[in-house]
């Protein structure tokens, strides 16, 4: 069985869908993701970055791309909502699945995946790093949505109050705003391996708390507008707080 999974979306939402993708383990294996999460993909046989592939212009300026005929099976959460993609691709051993749980779905986001595939509910994503612990915190203060960051005086008050148990170091990425020490580190897989060393990570709902999570790193999450109940991290040293997100 050749098998492909094409899966779009943010850093959170393919974390959370790790493991219905691991579940779709097959004789050969390839997934298609974007460019970023793609260095997090340490299950198959083969990666390809989604803008190496020809998928955004299928059905648009060009027919589906030749490889796509190799496969037994293609699993894909890309182009549900594309009409000529899935005319494009019609013949194709496609099974196309929703990139995003529904409000009424009822169920955590991990869940909601699997349950598309027919696979047991309430598995945790899990990312093996490998790497010894360390005695310093990390704070991420940033997300994809500034509706969902707690106020930055508010962590660096937290901050303060840390520092008198551990080091804390400040995490952001490279297109968050200036943060003066921050580390920034722009793969994937070395900013888990850096996060999986900490004894603690504190962030917003956004896709970096989902990683520290995945790396087993204990992990306290604040949310605000979005519903913990569909996508807070899953882990065993996850703690969830809903505040309000104002000054």
């Amino acid at each position: 069985m050749r098998r492909l999974i094409i899966r779009p979306g943010a850093i959170g939402d393919f974390i959370v869908s790790l493991p219905s993708l691991e579940s779709l383990l097959a004789d050969y294996l390839e997934v298609w993701t974007p460019r970023r999460t793609a260095q997090l993909v340490r299950f198959a046989d083969r990666v390809r970055p989604i803008d190496t592939t020809g998928l955004d212009l299928t059905g648009i300026t060009q027919g589906p791309p030749p490889d796509l005929g190799s496969f037994d099976d293609i699993v894909s959460w890309y182009g549900a909502n594309r009409p000529e993609f899935r005319e494009a691709v019609r013949g194709l051993p496609f099974r196309f699945f929703p990139a995003l749980p529904p409000d009424s779905a009822g169920m955590h986001a991990t869940d909601f995946y699997l349950c598309q595939l027919g696979a047991a509910p309430g598995a945790t994503p899990h990312i093996a790093c490998d790497q010894p612990r360390a005695n310093f915190a990390v704070i991420q203060p940033f997300s994809g949505s500034p509706r969902k960051n707690w106020p930055l005086a508010k962590f660096r008050a937290l901050a303060a109050h840390l520092e008198r148990v551990m080091p804390v170091q400040w995490c952001a990425g490279t297109e968050d705003p200036p943060l003066p020490g921050a580390v920034r580190i722009d793969d994937l897989w070395d900013l888990a391996c850096w996060i999986s060393r900490a004894r603690l990570y504190i962030g917003n709902d956004s896709g970096i708390t989902h990683l520290a999570a995945a790396v087993g790193t204990p992990v306290l999450a604040i949310f605000g507008p979005t519903d913990p109940s569909v996508w807070a991290p899953r882990g065993q040293h996850v703690r969830v707080v809903t505040v309000k997100m104002e000054a």
